[in-house]
Formats: C-alpha cells, structure tokens, sequence
C-alpha cells in the first residue's frame, strides 16, 4: 500500500532561477494603460507526487512519480546495502533490480522534478514480514579450493525447492575460460534437492570458477532465502583413475599418461557387496576411519578401522587400504563393494590423487550405475539428458 512521505523542498539551481527571470521578464507586457495584459506568467507548478509502493517480500521495489519526473532513488536496507535499479515509463516510474528480503527493513529516497526544474526530495520507510522458514545451502567444493577435472559445482538445500526455475536463475557461474556447462536438478542421497553445474566435458586444468548466488528475497517453495552466497574454486591436475573389475586392476592416468597402476580387489560378485560402475567422483579424501557394515545394510559383516580411505558415494564405496585381502589382489573381486589394496600402494596412491578425480568404474558384474545423486555421478549422464535436467531451458 502507498506510504506517507516526508516532502523537503529544494531551491532550484542557479541556472534554472536565470532562465525562469528571463521567462519571466519576456511574458510580463502591460497595455498602454498600465494594466497587466492577459498572458503573463503563471504560478509555480507544485511539487511532484511521489508513491512508494510497499513491496511483499520477494518482490521489487516501486516508485512512481505524477506532475513530474523521478530525478533519483536511494533504497538502503538497515545494514547499509543499496537496491539499485531503473528508472523507466518517461521517468515516471522507478523498479529495483532486486527484490525485497523478507524481515528486512529499507529506507526509500525519492528526488522528484517538476516540469518548470523544481526539485523536491521525498523519504519514507518500509519493513517486510518475517519469513516463516528459512531455507539455507550448502556449497561444494569449498571455496579457494583446487580439485580434479571431475568435481562439479554442487548446491544442496536445507529445504524443499519447488520453485527451481525460479532459484536457477539466480546463480550465475562465471570461468576463467567460457567453460560450457549446465545447471542440473538431482535428488541428493540424503533425500535434500540440490542442483549441480557440471561441464560438458571434464574441465580443464587451471580453470577458475566462480559462483554468485544473488538469492537473498527469492522464495523456493520451500522457504526463503534471507542472504545471498559467493564462492569460487580452481581446477588442479588432469588426472583420471581406471578401475577395471574384470582385470582387477586400478591406473592412475595423468595429462593422458599412465602414472602407475596398482592391483586391487572389488566387490564380490552376485550379491549387495557388488561394487558399482560407471563414473564416480573422489569427494573426499578420509584416512583413516571406522567402517561397519551395518550402516550399509550388510549385517555384521565387519567392523574395523580402515587407513587411507578415499569416499567414492555416499553409499559406502571407498578406495583404501585392504590388506586382509591381499592374496586377492588382482586375482579376484573379494570386498564387500569398496577398491581395496595394500598398505602401500594405498599410501603412495592416497598421495597422489585429488577430491575431485574421477574414478572410471567398468566390470561385468557389478550393482550398476552410481546415481546422480549418490556423491556426484552427473558425469554418467549424456550432455543432452543432463542439459534437460536444468529448470530454465
């Protein structure tokens, strides 16, 4: 609803008052009586009307101005941060470039002028309701990190997005080289939205990327965004690493070359300890951690603390150390689903490689094709079905 202002009137600038005399001396004729002729100069024209249209949270700001023209607006929320904006319809009309944020308070400026150069200077305020829930992110890899050819930007959300287009276009990633790539919407293994930008083809070494999440007033359908996000990342080392189930063997390649390749032992065939194929990418690397197959609904399988692990899904699959295996290292698939191998080899290999590698998984045998949303098996997808998955096309 429109607001009450505060009008202050300000003098014109000198170059206006000289033309206004001039006017005036040139329009002030008397007849040969001494008495004024019709025509002469008519009296100021009042101040402009100035609205402020309070907006609904998520919503831009409005200005709009009648017997005048909108000169300028400063719109400042209570931390200090400017609503920029334009100013269109012949000058009577001013619209915020972002939107208001919910339980957000703002200072509204207004100068106005008038047809003959009058200027007067309108201040209002507004305050936005507070947002029922709140819906926040988390950002993946983290920032000013270096990570492998195979790690897509990943966005996962506290809450509910149902209004993916509308929070798609708020994210804006910027490369170092005109990268081409796509947002993409896939259900996290933790059952959160999340959208990953993921490149047509593995990145390039080098590359610098950076994200401005301008989300702050955008509703998700699931709750508002209450502050906007920024991060970047740079791309380290081309490094690829082949697992070949069927050979039992795993190679580290490097800018195309191989590095070294290690024997290992994968997930035993026909049953729930079968390892998955296809592309998976290295998100973190763990050391030395307790792992139990209870919590990957194998039973009592085992229980003990494992060295050098490298997560490959959310699942359960790693790369780590598995000496009680060794005499099935690359002889036969024996695991419960992760890679397993020696001790140094999985000390020497741990060293070498970044989060952010990915691993190329093939094999006859296998559970199947890891997820998208199970760590970050985008890259399993063709360019056209991941393009397909962005709500803005």
């Amino acid at each position: 609803m429109p607001r009450t202002h505060t009008r202050i009137r300000t003098p014109r600038p000198l170059f206006a008052a000289v033309a206004l005399s001039v006017s005036l001396t040139a329009c002030s004729a008397q007849a040969a009586d001494g008495t004024p002729r019709a025509g002469g100069p008519a009296s100021a024209a009042p101040p402009a009307k100035v609205t402020v249209v309070d907006p609904a949270a998520g919503r831009p700001v409005t200005v709009t101005a009648s017997g005048g023209t909108i000169a300028a607006v400063k719109v400042a929320d209570a931390d200090g941060g400017a609503l920029t904006g334009r100013t269109g319809a012949g000058g009577t009309r001013w619209v915020s470039d972002r939107r208001a944020a919910p339980g957000s308070s703002y200072t509204v400026e207004v100068t106005s002028r008038t047809a003959d150069g009058e200027e007067s200077t309108t201040r209002s305020s507004f305050t936005t309701p507070e947002p029922e829930r709140v819906n926040k992110l988390t950002l993946a890899p983290g920032r000013n990190s270096t990570v492998g050819i195979g790690h897509p930007l990943s966005i996962v959300f506290d809450l509910p997005v149902t209004r993916k287009a509308d929070v798609e276009r708020q994210l804006k990633v910027t490369t170092s080289n005109a990268t081409e790539g796509s947002w993409g919407w896939v259900k996290d293994y933790s059952g959160r939205d999340r959208a990953d930008w993921r490149p047509r083809e593995y990145w390039k070494p080098g590359t610098k990327v950076t994200l401005e999440a301008d989300l702050n007033g955008t509703d998700s359908g699931g709750g508002w965004f209450v502050r906007d996000y920024r991060t970047g990342f740079t791309i380290g080392a081309a490094q690829i690493v082949g697992v070949d189930l069927d050979r039992h063997t795993l190679t580290l390649r490097r800018d195309g070359r191989t590095v070294r390749t290690i024997p290992v032992s994968g997930g035993t065939p026909g049953g729930d300890k079968r390892s998955w194929r296809g592309t998976a990418v290295l998100m973190a690397k763990e050391g030395t951690i307790n792992m139990n197959s209870e919590t990957v609904g194998l039973g009592d399988a085992y229980d003990k603390d494992v060295d050098h692990s490298m997560r490959l899904t959310w699942s359960g699959m790693y790369a780590h150390a598995a000496p009680w295996n060794a005499k099935y290292f690359g002889n036969a698939n024996m695991s419960s689903g992760c890679i397993g191998m020696s001790d140094a080899d999985a000390a020497s290999f741990y060293a070498s490689v970044n989060v952010g590698d990915p691993f190329e998984i093939t094999g006859r045998d296998t559970k199947g094709v890891v997820a998208e949303g199970n760590g970050y098996g985008a890259w399993n997808l063709s360019w056209a079905d991941w393009q397909r998955r962005s709500a803005v096309r």
